[in-house]
């Protein structure tokens, strides 16, 4: 366990450091749709189709990644999910047909997510409660990081060869596999019914307490969806509202890397007293105000230098409200199913990808740019005011 306030431990250092490679690599998928319309002929639709397919597969991954993170083990599980990714990924590499393409997507999607749920239940089980926000913010801060990297090698990968860039996702997912196995310790054994993991699990086991009958994970589920769905909507529409204003649609990237880097170097911002000391409700409620106020900013926004600001003000929410929310569903959750719970509450990622690009174009061609982005203001509004009433009801679910 870390001591409060101090370093993190080494192997939480070191798990955040294998994903932020594996995370390097991650550049692959948005340029499935390409590969398959240009490699292979397909049209749009069918481009769509296939992207979808692999969406879909998403969901009973990451449920299954917190089933195996609580019984396989946490490294197990997080050497499956990344060995998998690279097999399927070098299947996309290799594919000479539309349908063996189509059956490797499936094939990622069905493991992509199997390493999320037990790489947060590792952070979880490694540090104290108190700096669960601080360990979750440190991890999304090296994925922002790396994003910035893989972005531009894409850039130059995909000049080349579109199909190169599945090559090299896989190996850097090898690569993160290497090092969870080589530097991480081995899972514990699981604790007995005659050895509780805590107190509080002799009350009641997990395989009493089913995540899908507790009502606080669920409404956090509901909350984590609809944020979901507002979030995608920023990496879909937001290149498609830079042309319509008459901006360069390309210029999304200088957005999203400023985004990254708003959340890294805010990183120091989440020690501070003030910040620190607030109540997971309070934190949630300003980080969905920060989130709304920059999603106005873009409905208003006529410049790059308009939108730029209005980045740093949702990053600046964004960095409130990831770490925030996971550390609660670690704190509603029995030791022993935290990888579940973890998996759950997870899925909201997945139910937004399918939702959130047909909500977004849709809003856009029908109503334009400036409704857009009021709307999903409109919906970060509402989840900053149900947050109080929402941290009531999870105080007493935790009593």
């Amino acid at each position: 366990m870390s001591k409060s306030g101090g370093p993190l431990p080494p192997g939480v250092r070191l798990l955040i450091a294998a994903r932020a490679v594996n995370r390097l690599g991650a550049f692959s998928l948005p340029f499935l749709t390409v590969l398959v319309s240009t490699e292979f002929g397909a049209g749009i639709a069918t481009a769509g189709l296939v992207s979808a397919a692999f969406g879909l597969a998403t969901i009973p991954s990451r449920l299954a990644g917190g089933r195996l993170a609580d019984r396989l083990g946490r490294r197990h599980t997080i050497l499956l999910g990344l060995v998998g990714c690279a097999i399927a990924e070098l299947g996309i590499a290799a594919a000479g047909s539309l349908t063996t393409v189509a059956v490797f997507a499936v094939l990622l999607g069905l493991v992509f997510e199997l390493y999320e749920p037990p790489s947060q239940a590792m952070i979880a089980d490694a540090v104290e409660p108190d700096e669960h926000v601080r360990a979750y913010g440190a991890l999304n801060a090296a994925l922002a990081g790396a994003g910035v990297g893989a972005g531009l090698i894409a850039a130059t990968v995909g000049r080349w060869d579109l199909r190169w860039l599945f090559v090299v996702d896989a190996l850097t997912s090898l690569a993160c596999a290497i090092v969870v196995r080589t530097v991480l310790p081995a899972d514990r054994p699981r604790p007995t019914a005659d050895e509780p993991s805590r107190p509080s699990d002799c009350i009641e086991s997990p395989a009493d307490r089913s995540a899908w009958r507790d009502g606080a994970l669920l409404a956090m589920l509901a909350c984590g969806t609809l944020f979901a769905v507002v979030y995608l909507q920023i990496m879909v529409a937001l290149p498609l509202s830079l042309v319509r204003r008459g901006l360069d649609g390309a210029d999304a990237g200088l957005l999203f890397t400023t985004a990254a880097v708003t959340v890294v170097a805010g990183q120091p911002l989440l020690r501070l007293r003030r910040p620190a000391a607030l109540s997971a409700p309070s934190a949630l409620a300003l980080g969905y105000l920060l989130l709304a106020a920059g999603l106005a900013g873009y409905a208003a926004a006529r410049t790059l230098p308009a939108f730029l600001a209005a980045t740093v003000v949702w990053s600046l929410g964004d960095l409130l409200l990831l770490g925030r929310a996971y550390a609660v569903v670690v704190e509603l959750a029995p030791t022993a199913a935290r990888g579940h719970y973890l998996a759950v509450y997870g899925i909201s990622w997945g139910i937004a990808g399918i939702a959130a690009p047909l909500l977004g174009t849709q809003l856009l061609a029908r109503t334009g740019v400036t409704c857009l982005w009021t709307v999903l203001a409109v919906g970060a509004l509402l989840l900053a005011a149900v947050q109080l009433p929402l941290g009531g009801a999870l105080s007493r679910a935790l009593r």
